[in-house]
């Protein structure tokens, strides 16, 4: 089973991630599935009537805006990093949980990487899928990197002078 990073932790993924962008209910495994946008849209009644868990996926090109009516009928909506030098999804991912309130797991899939994930975080995804062939041990130490931020985010709107307690003049 896949390991995924959530939290600070590594757990076993109990979801499906369909990457076919052309993907069809026929092509849908048993179990928890996070299906393309294009499916949803298409077919989001069959989806949310198969008796399993379901979630949906945004590519970077795709607008969080697609989903502003849907999130409360969502556990997981994945956002898809197809390179490590795109991050147009951390814009979805800020609009998702501060603009649409969604409260379900928001997680990063595709390019993602060690170097990444604090600043991911800082946006709203709270969980992580790790690519083949990287050590996932190694890559959640990248959450443990930086704590604290002179700006605010979505985790902690407040920026640090706003945080800080202020020393008595004396």
């Amino acid at each position: 089973m896949p390991r995924l990073i959530k939290g600070e932790s590594l757990i076993d993924d109990n979801w499906t991630w369909i990457e076919a962008k052309d993907a069809g209910l026929a092509d849908l495994p048993a179990g928890n599935v996070i299906v393309p946008l294009a499916l949803w849209l298409a077919e989001r009644d069959t989806l949310l009537a198969r008796g399993n868990a379901c979630g949906v996926w945004l590519d970077s090109d795709e607008e969080a805006e697609a989903l502003a009516d849907d999130v409360s009928r969502l556990a997981v909506i994945g956002l898809h990093f197809p390179a490590f030098a795109d991050g147009r999804n951390l814009s979805n991912a800020v609009l998702l949980r501060t603009r649409f309130d969604f409260t379900g797991e928001l997680r990063a899939l595709g390019d993602v990487a060690r170097d990444q994930l604090s600043y991911m975080r800082r946006c709203g995804i709270d969980a992580f899928q790790i690519p083949a062939g990287r050590n996932p041990e190694h890559e959640v130490a990248g959450l443990t990197v930086m704590r604290d931020y002179y700006q605010g985010d979505v985790i902690e709107p407040r920026p640090l002078f706003r945080r800080a307690p202020r020393a008595e003049a004396g």
